[in-house]
């Protein structure tokens, strides 16, 4: 206890709020970690200031520190989220009555630029999905136990090909993809489950190309990976990394890029790249704000309208058929 005797008021109340959104809120370790990655950055900003005291940080503190995220170049996003983890770090401190009054409530995040997320055309997503070689696997071994045999190499195609896939005929976030477990998809019904923030599940479908690759992968490479642990083997997530055990958001990341540059695609990619090109192609295909909404997960409609933008693409066709005098 001495360590922890001797930190700071505003150190002990870090600790506590921690232990309050993995414990009692039950958040997820990824979310948890997040908090703690932006409150790190603001204690640390705070003790530059000389400020070890939660009841010594002013309004004119927390607006300052914005001020200092826009000066250091953070995009809105990105202010914006770290703004609401000192949100809740304050109201966490007023709740337990460690402060007399909320000093973040009034400042406001500063609005986005109005920038559209990340989006591939339908070409280049056909392109980074058939830029990973596929080996040949003998159809008469694709049993339903699974015993064909490939190499280790072999067995990582047939992987990365499946992920990506999964996530774009999903639109899952990395978390969802990488958290699968074998018994959340249902091949024959082409349907999958998955868990999204806050635990809520949600049932989305699978195309028929994802449950084919999904299929040569859980029969052919996928016993290959599990065999390679070298301790107990993992049974229940559907990707499995080199060494036998559930991929991890990094590997993803890792996939995606290298899928990329197979492709050719000079646009920046991420993983969550295919889950803004899944909702961008629904959206141009005729699928309503309210379906995808519930196909991505999202809490509020509001976060999906941010795909009902219209390409400068279909902007100028439908002014040019539209317009009496575009010709």
């Amino acid at each position: 206890m001495g360590e922890l005797d001797n930190a700071s008021a505003l150190a002990r109340l870090r600790e506590r709020f921690i232990a309050h959104i993995a414990v009692e809120r039950g958040l997820s370790a990824a979310t948890v970690a997040a908090y703690e990655s932006d409150l790190g950055k603001y204690f640390a900003w705070l003790g530059e200031r000389g400020i070890d005291d939660p009841a010594h940080i002013s309004r004119r503190d927390v607006e300052d520190y914005v001020a200092h995220l826009d000066a250091a170049g953070d995009s809105a996003r990105s202010k914006a989220r770290r703004l609401a983890s000192v949100h809740m770090f304050h109201r966490f401190a007023l709740a337990e009555h460690v402060v007399a009054d909320d000093v973040s409530a009034a400042v406001k995040p500063p609005k986005g630029a109005g920038t559209l997320p990340d989006v591939l055309t339908v070409d280049e997503v056909a392109r980074l999905l058939d830029a990973v070689p596929q080996p040949a696997v003998k159809p008469a071994v694709m049993g339903e136990r699974g015993a064909s045999v490939v190499s280790a190499e072999d067995a990582v195609l047939l992987r990365d090909k499946a992920l990506l896939e999964f996530m774009y005929a999903t639109g899952s976030r990395v978390s969802e993809a990488v958290g699968a477990d074998l018994a959340d998809i249902d091949l024959d019904e082409h349907v999958a489950r998955l868990t999204g923030k806050g635990s809520k599940q949600r049932l989305v479908p699978l195309g028929t190309y994802a449950c084919e690759a999904l299929h040569r992968y859980i029969a052919a490479g996928r016993p290959a990976l599990e065999s390679a642990a070298k301790t107990k083997p993992e049974r229940r997530a559907i990707f499995l990394n080199k060494r036998g055990k559930r991929l991890s958001r990094q590997s993803v990341w890792e996939i995606v890029r290298l899928a990329g540059e197979r492709a050719h695609i000079d646009k920046p990619l991420h993983p969550h790249t295919l889950r803004h090109s899944f909702a961008t192609h629904l959206i141009q295909g005729g699928a309503d704000v309210r379906t995808v909404q519930e196909l991505l997960g999202h809490a509020s409609v509001t976060t999906t309208q941010i795909y009902t933008h219209v390409s400068p693409e279909n902007l100028i066709e439908t002014y040019l058929t539209a317009h009496p005098r575009a010709r």
